[in-house]
């Protein structure tokens, strides 16, 4: 969906009882796109089979700063890049990423034993990554037919994963310099992907270029289908959107909005504080505690494996399902799981009591933490996040979620291990278990199901009285 103008063109013919458009042409589009998020995935996943050599080099307090600088940076790219997909497009504020991201690679793989390399290296690498966090969902959502909208956005998670156990698998046979070296080749294997694929054809009409928006719809609906219909139902809606305009704080103040950013910001809250860094930092721990001999990057890999399988079938049942169901499940089992491993880390640092015996409790607790969390809250609220605001505040309030979720990201990389120190681990987790209770409440009284609902459906349901089309488009501060 566009940032500002918010319409997507799965929304606008299915109703009419018109053909449908061929999906294969949709299926290559996001999977082109979401190399980028593949790309934002090695990110993420670099730390993990580096530390080992680098923390002792750098020392613990640098490291810390290497880890997280890299959400520090996806924070501060968030709103520029939501500026520039409205200026100069979706695809090339993607494709203008790719050499900064290589860029960013090299040098961390050409740091040696420098810290601000790599934290330099770190940064740049994390706005890039960031960048994508927005874009490719947004590209992907203004492609996409409505029947196949949850399946094509949920692809943005599921090939975070992919790119999290290929940093997985790789770190543990690669050295660090090599490593970085093909993490560095990712973002130049998605720009050549990723050129052969079209603009949208709602920022083409946007900026009066109705032949290449329907070149653009031709193509994404496949040669048979007669775009003439759905075109049109576009251009209205942005015509209606730009004969009026509104001022950014008038369009907040609408119930809708405000529901809108409880909703996107609640979710995004609730995702980052759920301990999902906490049980990752702590696999090797608790495979060990089970009694278990495998080494560290098996255990590191076992994790991305369950991550990546899960967040696939999360992309196949997720416009059967629905949207909430899974949050709800999302939320509650993931309280139970890091309630019990407090129970664990309690029984284990705290008392004299033998916990060998209970070896299976903190395995399967961590197993079926990240099961239900790439279920549900691993991908779903990145895909709601382009669903719920109206057009009039969509650029905003998506830019402001993703700055927010990127920001809590930073501050639990950087402090978490602050806060275990002091209080012991058992003692994050059971405010983990606390936080994630919370998030079950706030998902059943509060966040809206969207699947398989138009834009217009969606506001309503949210408290406004419009259609969403007809709304007027806000005025950035720029204009």
């Amino acid at each position: 969906m566009d940032p500002k103008l918010g319409i997507s063109t799965q929304t606008l013919v299915s109703a009419s009882g018109q053909q449908k458009g061929a999906k294969l042409p949709q299926y290559v589009a996001a999977i082109s796109v979401t190399l980028g998020a593949f790309a934002l995935g090695n990110v993420l996943a670099w730390t993990s089979p580096t530390q080992g050599e680098l923390e002792g080099t750098l020392g613990t307090s640098d490291w810390s700063w290497v880890g997280a600088l890299m959400a520090l940076g996806a924070a501060v790219a968030v709103i520029p890049i939501g500026y520039l997909i409205d200026r100069i497009g979706r695809k090339y504020t993607m494709l203008g990423l790719v050499l900064p991201f290589t860029a960013g690679w090299a040098l961390i793989a050409w740091a040696e034993d420098s810290a601000p390399m790599y934290m330099v290296g770190r940064f740049i690498t994390g706005m890039m990554g960031g960048a994508f966090s927005l874009t490719a969902p947004v590209y992907t959502s203004e492609i996409s037919e409505k029947e196949i909208r949850g399946t094509l956005g949920s692809y943005f998670q599921l090939m975070v994963t992919i790119g999290i156990l290929f940093v997985y698998g790789l770190g543990s046979v690669l050295s660090v310099f090599t490593l970085s070296v093909v993490c560095g080749v990712v973002p130049l294997v998605f720009g050549a992907a990723f050129i052969f694929m079209p603009e949208t054809p709602l920022y083409y009409l946007q900026k009066g270029k109705k032949d290449d928006a329907q070149a653009s719809l031709q193509w994404f609906r496949g040669r048979n289908y007669d775009v003439g219909a759905e075109l049109q139902e576009i251009q209205t809606s942005v015509d209606e959107a730009a004969a009026q305009r509104l001022s950014i704080t008038q369009a907040f103040r609408t119930t809708e909005a405000k529901k809108g950013l409880m909703v996107a910001f609640g979710l995004m809250i609730f995702q980052q504080l759920s301990g999902v860094n906490a049980v990752i930092f702590y696999t090797t721990d608790i495979f060990r505690s089970a009694g278990s001999t495998l080494e560290a990057s098996t255990a590191t890999i076992i994790v991305g494996v369950i991550q990546a399988i899960t967040t696939f079938i999360s992309t196949l049942v997720v416009d059967r399902l629905g949207r909430r169901i899974l949050l709800l499940i999302s939320d509650f089992v993931m309280a139970i799981c890091t309630l019990l491993l407090g129970v664990f880390f309690y029984l284990k640092d705290e008392t004299t009591d033998d916990v060998s015996d209970l070896g299976w409790l903190p395995l399967t607790s961590v197993c079926l933490f990240i099961v239900v969390f790439s279920l549900g809250y691993g991908p779903i609220p990145w895909m709601m996040v382009g669903e719920l605001f109206a057009p009039q505040i969509k650029g905003f309030a998506s830019s402001f979620s993703c700055v927010l979720n990127w920001i809590l990201a930073f501050i639990v990389t950087k402090f978490y291990s602050d806060l275990a120190d002091s209080f012991g681990s058992y003692t994050t987790f059971w405010i983990f278990a606390v936080i994630s209770g919370i998030g079950t409440v706030f998902v059943f009284f509060l966040v809206p199901e969207t699947k398989g609902k138009t834009l217009d459906e969606i506001q309503k349901e949210l408290g406004g009285s419009a259609p969403a089309t007809s709304v007027a488009n806000a005025e950035s501060p720029k204009d």
